[in-house]
């Protein structure tokens, strides 16, 4: 059985199917992004790419996450 996703990740589905990229492809754009502080990254996807905050907000901290670990 799979075990439902928790956190940041239960965001992505509804992420690529809204907004029609992969979720490694959005990782890609932050980690090459000149900002680097969360709410910058945020803002950015907001603002330029017009995701939705809690969706924006779910990649920025589990791309900087695995950027940390």
């Amino acid at each position: 059985m799979t075990e439902k996703a928790k956190g940041p990740e239960s965001y992505f589905p509804s992420i690529e199917k809204k907004y029609g990229r992969p979720i490694d492809e959005w990782k890609a754009l932050i980690r090459e992004s000149d900002l680097t502080k969360h709410m910058e990254l945020v803002n950015w996807l907001k603002t330029d790419h017009g995701m939705g905050h809690g969706h924006a907000n779910a990649l920025v901290a589990h791309t900087l996450k695995e950027n940390a670990d």
